[in-house]
């Protein structure tokens, strides 16, 4: 994905400068990271990726929805998630945009719910500053579903 962003912004007649490069390498470790910490593995070295100010904004009215600020809330909500997925919540990263500080990607999210696969897509708008996640807008592409999915999820019980 690194490579057709970068091939992309060349073809627009901008020069790809080694921090968009750096900046879409950290968004592409923090899915991967995230992805980890989903399955259960650790929320550590997801933190080590996020700014000590960072601010996660997630639509909806899902028990995962808020203005998560600083890194021990967005962890909280990270692992939230976790548990409400009952760690069965996977990432599929796909087309990324990178400018600058700014990273857009698409990704597309999955979890087990009543012993069946759900998904839905989200772009993800980051902020970088000073080589960590300053901010980010998850912005599902369907809110209904990505609310009913995630409202369910917390009836369940996690």
């Amino acid at each position: 994905m690194i490579a057709a962003a970068m091939s992309a912004h060349r073809e627009s007649g901008q020069a790809v400068t080694s921090a968009t490069v750096e900046n879409l390498k950290l968004v592409a470790e923090l899915h991967r990271l995230q992805g980890e910490m989903y399955a259960g593995g650790p929320a550590g070295p997801v933190a080590e990726l996020l700014a000590d100010n960072i601010v996660w904004h997630v639509p909806g009215t899902s028990p995962i929805a808020g203005e998560h600020r600083g890194w021990e809330a967005v962890l909280r909500y990270f692992v939230l998630r976790r548990e409400l997925a009952r760690e069965t919540m996977r990432m599929s990263p796909g087309e990324v945009l990178a400018d600058g500080e700014a990273v857009v990607q698409l990704v597309d999210g999955a979890v087990l719910l009543g012993g069946e696969e759900v998904g839905w897509r989200t772009a993800g708008v980051y902020r970088v500053e000073r080589g960590r996640v300053r901010e980010v807008w998850l912005v599902p592409l369907d809110l209904d579903l990505f609310d009913r999915i995630w409202n369910l999820l917390g009836r369940a019980g996690g």
